[in-house]
């Protein structure tokens, strides 16, 4: 048994917010724990090396920020190649788009080539919505029309959440870039990048000099682990830690395949797979995330599928409906009578947070920490 208070603070789970936090705090003199359940660190941001190609395990992460401050945080740990070019393709009935929606998508879809046509034809086919957008069917067409919904958007969003457009919250489709020049730059942020080494060293680097512990289930060991910190840091399922008492919160789900080929199979990073009768969302491969020249003779390609979230699958989407985030609320509400508990994450803020969103929040937790503690 471990004796009690050896650590200033626990942190479970080595993904993105609790290696921050971990680095943060450690730099501030405090003892830090880390733990995990799985035997890796870095959460979903994990790579690893197969057929000498790097493999972002989980899905592919490119770093993207308007934040200079945050960049520096990343690039002064790892070497981050800048990443602007990143255009994923979309694939409908056997034809291949540009994305993000641009004039180059507007051209293949409707045999037109000026902003003016682009814009009048999709100006006509937004007043299908009147009114404010009630769910994300009616956001997308109040963004870029009937058409592109139809052939870009609807099968690939009902695929990935398992739900119709119609029932979907508007603000799930917000984020999608759009814009009537030939720019297939897929992010409009200053700073886009990928390290061709891999998200790992990132997390070792922040999590240098820190103990951690792989393969512990916090859940299993509560009891060993409720006594060995002053603090804890929860970056799991905040429904999950409370035992589920006031209800399950809602999430989505991904079963990756992993195929093999001799060189380059499909030209591109990313494809987004939009019928319906094609099961997956999307195909990686992974080479095309490397900046650096190499020549590959092998290919790794992983093929995400969506699934229901139940026990023993990872819970990646948090799905943020009005009854989901009423929940998450009385959570919240339950977090607050322990001040020694401290929730942070996708999971335990119950949000869809970029990487560069995720490392303001952890350092943003950990200033109001050192502000109550010292």
């Amino acid at each position: 048994m471990e004796s009690k208070k050896t650590y200033d603070f626990l942190i479970v789970g080595a993904g993105l917010y609790g290696a921050v936090c971990a680095r943060e705090l450690a730099d501030a003199g405090f003892g830090v724990l880390v733990i995990d359940r799985r035997d890796t660190i870095g959460g979903n941001c994990y790579t690893g090396e197969e057929n000498g190609v790097v493999v972002h395990k989980y899905g592919p992460h490119i770093f993207h920020t308007d934040d200079e401050d945050v960049w520096r945080y990343v690039a002064e740990k790892v070497q981050i190649q800048p990443a602007p070019d990143y255009t994923p393709i979309a694939v409908s009935q056997g034809e291949a788009f540009n994305l993000p929606f641009n004039m180059n998508t507007f051209a293949q879809l409707f045999k037109i080539f000026s902003p003016t046509e682009a814009k009048e034809r999709i100006e006509a086919e937004r007043k299908a919505v009147k009114g404010t957008p009630r769910n994300l069917e009616e956001q997308a067409i109040s963004l870029v029309g009937t058409t592109v919904f139809e052939r870009l958007i609807k099968g690939y969003t009902e695929k990935q959440w398992g739900k119709k457009c119609s029932e979907l919250p508007p603000e799930i489709i917000k984020r999608l870039p759009v814009r009537f020049t030939y720019d297939n730059t897929y992010y409009n942020d200053r700073f886009i990048g990928i390290p061709a080494c891999g998200w790992t060293p990132l997390f070792e680097r922040l999590l240098e000099g820190v103990e951690v512990r792989l393969g512990v289930d916090y859940l299993k060991e509560r009891e060993k682990y409720a006594e060995v910190a002053k603090h804890t840091i929860y970056t799991g399922p905040i429904d999950e830690f409370f035992g589920y008492k006031l209800g399950r919160l809602e999430y989505r789900s991904l079963r990756f395949e992993t195929l093999y080929f001799r060189g380059d199979h499909q030209g591109c990073a990313v494809m987004n797979w939009t019928d319906r009768n094609i099961r997956y969302t999307r195909s990686i491969e992974h080479m095309h995330f490397d900046r650096t020249g190499k020549k590959y003779e092998s290919s790794v390609i992983t093929l995400e599928y969506p699934i229901p979230y139940k026990d023993g699958n990872e819970p990646y989407y948090p799905i943020v409906d009005e009854r989901n985030a009423a929940l998450y609320e009385s959570y919240k509400e339950l977090a607050k009578e322990d001040a020694t508990l401290h929730f942070g994450g996708r999971l335990g803020l119950f949000q869809y947070l970029d990487m560069d969103d995720t490392i303001v929040k952890a350092k943003e937790m950990v200033k109001e920490l050192l502000e109550k503690l010292t």
